[in-house]
């Protein structure tokens, strides 16, 4: 064999998992067809956070007057500046991921692979074809913006997420077809920054996976930047012919026609799986993703999977852990599989969302007899500090026992925050003694004992 682990796409699962691989001493590489690092990497997490970082420093400007800062002049938005800021980190990681790459000794096969018989693989690169084995074949090719039939994107007009990073101006006006994390922080970006959205969601709420008490803040925050938010909306078409776009958007009153320069479509993923050899070698599949048992082996012995082609929450926090675990399986460690019921979820926009575990309404439904306790950051000493008080901290405590079930959070740097909820969960922490653990004063986190101390009607600052 060539190498003992070939993996097959370099996002933060494929990456993440040669890295491991290589420290437990196998012979790695990885193929990739693009840019080291993935989606995630360039066009995705680490790209848009830079964009909203800038939409931030925007804000603060504009808003400099509240913290007693005088500005001369006007703030103004830099869009084209932002963009090149933006694909400048994108390209700083990923040259940081080829250091690690040869830190770790992993060898990099660029090209495009497809799995041809048993332990085979073959990649088509520019430099020809050739034919790899490898005792064990990791596929971890991710996924790309899904479009939908009645909204084909042509690029330019009707455009995916990644064209939404590179736009050649600032467009006047948008729409944005999905309000999940993708369309949440576009739509926040762009309407912070100078452009009129209109943000559609076919659920009754906006980031309709969160505890709806966090959807409907959201949404006011919305509101309050001008943004038109439409829920219980659908897109039934786009004329695209003119200089505008005409959208027309059934809503529960009726069909509306809005006009934008620019439609985004943020409707989900579909993921990597054609032409990789799936349908010759019989890998299995189970509605569109490929299926896998606990560590990720497929029907195929030698091939495994991980990432947005199985199923998940499609995160790369998630793809990076199954990688992990699927490598340490290979090599013969005691892996404990993955718990998807304590996984976070983080949202940046401003205010931002993080999650983790049940919402109220699902745990109502599982059965649970709950405790539910709610701290307002309009009573936390930090956040009046820094300016920040929209928000708030919701946690969700099974009565009986004492498990926190759930947490729900909106606010300034939550995304921050969340990781302490699931080292809670993860240790089986209970509410007391969540409200025992002493937090620093002034801070953002003491909402979370508060919350917890609110649970069980100990609070002190409501």
């Amino acid at each position: 064999m060539d190498f003992d682990v070939l993996v097959i796409g370099s996002g933060p699962g494929g990456y993440v998992t040669a890295i491991r691989s290589s420290q437990l001493g196998f012979k790695t590489a990885v193929v990739e067809r693009a840019e080291l690092g993935g989606i995630c990497l360039n066009w995705g997490c680490i790209p848009t956070k830079s964009l909203l970082k800038s939409a931030q420093v925007f804000e603060y400007l504009t808003h400099a007057a509240d913290y007693g800062v005088s500005i001369a002049g006007t703030a103004s938005a830099d869009f084209p500046k932002m963009i090149q800021r933006s694909r400048e980190v994108a390209a700083g990681m990923s040259k940081g991921i080829q250091f690690l790459m040869g830190k770790n000794k992993i060898e990099v096969i660029k090209g495009t692979a497809k799995l041809v018989a048993d332990h085979r693989v073959e990649v088509i690169g520019e430099d020809g074809q050739k034919q790899i084995t490898a005792s064990h074949i990791i596929l971890a090719t991710g996924a790309r913006s899904r479009e939908l039939p009645n909204l084909p994107q042509d690029g330019k007009k009707i455009i995916g997420y990644r064209q939404a990073m590179t736009l050649p101006a600032l467009p006047k006006s948008m729409v944005v077809v999905g309000s999940g994390a993708i369309g949440s922080e576009f739509a926040y970006f762009y309407q912070s920054i100078g452009t009129q959205v209109t943000l559609v969601e076919f659920m009754p709420e906006i980031v309709p996976l969160e505890d709806e008490e966090v959807s409907k803040t959201l949404a006011r925050s919305f509101k309050k930047m001008k943004m038109n938010v439409l829920t219980s909306a659908s897109v039934e078409s786009v004329d695209a012919s003119g200089e505008l776009c005409k959208v027309s958007i059934k809503t529960k009153k009726g069909i509306e026609i809005h006009e934008a320069e620019i439609v985004l479509s943020a409707v989900g993923i579909t993921p990597n799986l054609e032409n990789i050899g799936i349908e010759e070698m019989g890998i299995q599949l189970e509605n569109g993703k490929i299926k896998v048992d606990d560590f990720y082996r497929t029907n195929l012995p030698g091939v495994y999977a991980i990432g947005d082609i199985v199923h998940g929450p499609a995160l790369a926090h998630v793809a990076s852990a199954e990688g992990i675990t699927c490598v340490e399986k290979i090599a013969g460690m005691h892996v404990e599989p993955i718990d998807y019921s304590n996984i976070p979820g983080c949202t940046y926009t401003n205010p931002e969302v993080a999650s983790v575990g049940m919402t109220e309404k699902k745990a109502i439904e599982a059965g649970y007899e709950i405790k539910v306790g709610k701290f307002p950051f309009t009573a936390s000493g930090k956040a009046s500090a820094a300016g920040a008080k929209d928000g708030f901290v919701k946690l969700i405590f099974d009565a009986k026992y004492g498990e926190l079930l759930g947490g729900h959070l909106i606010g300034a740097n939550v995304t921050e925050m969340v990781a302490e909820l699931v080292v809670a969960r993860k240790l089986e922490t209970t509410g007391h003694e969540m409200i025992k653990a002493i937090h620093p004063h002034p801070t953002m986190s003491e909402a979370i004992m508060e919350a917890a101390a609110a649970a069980y009607g100990e609070v002190i600052h409501i």
